[in-house]
């Protein structure tokens, strides 16, 4: 079963939320989305980031409604991720604040997530650590993937089970009180990390033989062109930005496919290939002839193969390698580079 991202191996990727609206940032993207409800999946529109407020590696949200982005030790405070209005100065965090895993806010509080303690740590200011408290993680919400609070109420993200992709709810993360669990909406599911594979099934690579060539003559013939659909098939994957509102930075499908190519490029545990695409033909795909120089000698035949990347059973993306063999087991060498994910 493909698994969420965690926010650990996600650099750029996290949750926030201030009064009605629910926040995913993917910095890695460019972008974020806001919400006011991910259960129902109302209202999904999706926001250009200001170059200023990229790279973070924490995103939160304060119920005066400003965002503080956390670099290492730093931090700073825009009105508007867009936009970046009303900026303030940088500040360091007081060393208590340093090497959270997880920051939010909520009932007017600052909260870091040490996940590997087991406790959060509450403060009214993180740069003076004003009226520290520390506290215990009820057993239940230790294991978050990524967390967030709005005015009068923590979330945090569960790990992928039989019943999918949910999020949890509560008041208390020391005594667990007022827990409910909800599901995440489809809508909203392939915009986190890993996401679009939890929708469209694992990522998958595989080499399809795309035509056999048989010479049943007694003389060797040689084949010159090959006919071979290459590019991505972009309308099946502009579904996955259907009930998104979006603003004008990005093309139609153009954020899809920044989706589909960090999906090929996550490990097989998240749902990924573990490939870069990059290089690949990201057009429309197409019929193309190719030119080859085949000699197929008397009474033989050959099997030409070619690489495809697709989700669940479905290709998606007809990669340029081609391979030409004498046997009809596909080939086993990965045309791809490696990803660094």
């Amino acid at each position: 079963m493909s698994q969420i991202v965690p926010k650990s191996k996600a650099p750029g990727a996290d949750f926030c939320g201030v009064d009605k609206y629910y926040y995913i940032v993917r910095s890695d993207l460019g972008c974020y989305m806001r919400a006011n409800n991910f259960n129902h999946g109302y209202d999904l529109e999706v926001f250009s980031l200001h170059t200023s407020c990229w790279g973070g590696d924490h995103y939160l949200a304060y119920e005066d409604g400003s965002f503080y982005i956390i670099k290492g030790n730093k931090y700073r405070c825009v009105s508007n991720m867009t936009t970046d209005n009303n900026a303030v100065v940088v500040y360091s965090l007081h060393p208590s604040c340093q090497g959270g895993d997880h920051y939010f806010s909520a009932f007017g509080h600052f909260y870091i997530i040490f996940q590997g303690r087991g406790v959060y740590h509450r403060v009214t200011n993180l740069n003076t650590d004003n009226n520290a408290v520390e506290y215990t993680l009820h057993p239940d919400c230790q294991n978050g993937l990524y967390y967030w609070g709005i005015k009068d109420y923590y979330y945090f993200v569960k790990p992928h089970y039989e019943w999918g992709i949910r999020y949890y709810k509560c008041t208390d993360f020391h005594q667990n009180l007022g827990a409910v669990t909800y599901s995440f909406h489809g809508s909203v599911v392939p915009f986190i990390p890993g996401g679009l594979a939890i929708n469209e099934g694992p990522a998958f690579g595989r080499w399809e033989a795309i035509k056999t060539i048989f010479n049943d003559t007694n003389s060797p013939i040689v084949w010159s062109k090959i006919t071979k659909k290459v590019g991505y098939k972009k309308k099946k994957m502009d579904s996955v930005e259907q009930n998104w509102e979006m603003s004008a930075f990005y093309e139609p499908g153009a954020l899809a496919e920044a989706i589909a190519k960090f999906q090929f490029s996550l490990p097989a545990e998240y749902g990924g290939e573990a490939v870069q695409t990059q290089q690949e033909n990201w057009s429309e795909a197409t019929e193309v002839e190719e030119s080859v120089n085949v000699t197929l000698q008397p009474r033989s035949q050959m099997y030409v193969w070619q690489y495809q990347l697709g989700f669940g059973s479905d290709p998606v993306l007809f990669c340029r390698a081609l391979m030409f063999t004498n046997e009809t087991t596909p080939p086993t060498i990965v045309p791809l580079l490696p990803s660094n994910k």
